[in-house]
């Protein structure tokens, strides 16, 4: 018996693969099923346990999970320690779903941080925040400013994190109480991390950073104060290189949010 030809157009195939890839269906299907829940997670090399950064203390559980947040992350010391405070935090149910955390990457003595909003599958697969695409972009951006994550010298050198720092399923927008889970790490890693210049790529950060609720199209360019442990840091929003990558037209307002970071790191 013939077999029935498929009669979807490549267009429709496309169109189809694409709507697969945003609901989270982004890995290829092998011939027998895999329990992911049960796959064991490569454990990284032995570290010295006298260069292991000693864990925060533990903190008595309210039922509130942003409260419960807010009481760790005041608990860590230093950024070692708000990393692993994350990684043992399980109240987020977004860490249910991602592969791994996406913390940070870059020079923790940078003079910027940049502020992005979730991972996507890229970050999910490499625990690093901005690897894909828009990472790509976003690295090409910083080096025409004379920046990058890799600098050692901290007057060239960036930090990056996320305001959300598991990959939300399909890439959905995080939910209120999911980002308010994260948010206070994300404000301790600030004190922490005591940066001269914040960039917030994205409504998301800027948004929360601020308390502003307008659209990042009219945050973009615009310098405010954020107060983190009694001090002042001038925070900049500009635009999600994701963004970018589906506007290019409007590549120029994002340099022009540069050409500003960088005559603002030049004054100071």
């Amino acid at each position: 018996m013939p077999q029935k030809q498929n009669d979807m157009s490549a267009a429709d195939a496309a169109t189809a693969l694409a709507w697969l890839a945003e609901m989270g269906a982004d890995e290829a299907i092998g011939e027998a099923a895999i329990d992911r829940f049960a796959a064991s997670v490569p454990k990284p090399a032995a570290v010295a346990e006298s260069a292991r950064p000693a864990p925060p203390k533990p903190q008595p559980a309210t039922g509130d999970a942003a409260a419960d947040a807010r009481a760790i992350a005041a608990s860590c010391r230093n950024l070692d320690e708000l990393a692993a405070a994350l990684a043992s935090f399980d109240a987020c149910p977004l860490k249910r779903t991602a592969t791994q955390l996406c913390f940070a990457d870059g020079n923790p003595q940078a003079r910027v941080m940049l502020v992005g909003e979730a991972p996507g599958r890229d970050e999910d697969i490499q625990g690093k925040p901005f690897v894909g695409r828009s990472g790509q972009l976003l690295d090409k951006m910083l080096a025409a400013a004379g920046l990058s994550r890799k600098a050692p010298d901290r007057e060239a050198s960036v930090y990056i994190t996320n305001a959300i720092f598991w990959r939300p399923p399909g890439n959905r927008t995080p939910t209120e109480a999911e980002t308010a889970m994260c948010l206070p790490f994300l404000m301790r890693a600030i004190e922490l991390q005591k940066p001269d210049f914040i960039v917030c790529l994205g409504a998301t950060p800027t948004q929360r950073l601020t308390g502003r609720s307008d659209g990042i199209l009219k945050l973009r360019g615009k310098w405010f104060d954020y107060e983190a442990a009694g001090r002042k840091v001038p925070l900049l929003a500009t635009l999600h290189p994701a963004y970018l990558l589906r506007q290019p037209a409007q590549k120029r307002l994002a340099w022009r949010d540069l050409l500003s970071l960088r005559q603002a790191l030049d004054a100071h």
